[in-house]
């Protein structure tokens, strides 16, 4: 959840980013609403509908990014991907440790380099 805080933070530091983001896990509707009361707990940018999250149960988006944990009971590996209006993958993060996040810097570098 303080990955998803900090995501959310990088779009309200950065209003002109003129990005959209989109949070994919393996979480049921439920948690997926759980999540978002715990969000809007903790900061008042949990509203924020720059930030989407999406319910992929059936590991269609993970299967197709090839970030499933084949270690775990089907989550996918934290991954991080900055992708342009056409669709096109300009940028991603993969890391098999799900401690290590790529940085909001590194985020909003990639995502300017879209200009």
């Amino acid at each position: 959840m303080t990955q998803l805080v900090e995501l959310q933070r990088l779009l309200a530091d950065h209003p002109g980013l003129n990005a959209q983001m989109l949070a994919v896990s393996v979480d049921t509707h439920e948690q997926t609403r759980d999540l978002l009361q715990q969000l809007g707990a903790r900061t008042p940018s949990a509203a924020n509908p720059a930030l989407v999250l999406l319910e992929d149960q059936g590991h269609r988006v993970i299967d197709r990014y090839g970030i499933l944990n084949s270690q775990s009971r089907g989550w996918p590996h934290p991954a991080t991907y900055v992708i342009d209006k056409t669709g096109m993958v300009r940028w991603r993060f993969v890391e098999t440790d799900y401690r290590v996040r790529p940085t909001n810097d590194d985020i909003v570098a990639a995502l300017k380099s879209l200009d």
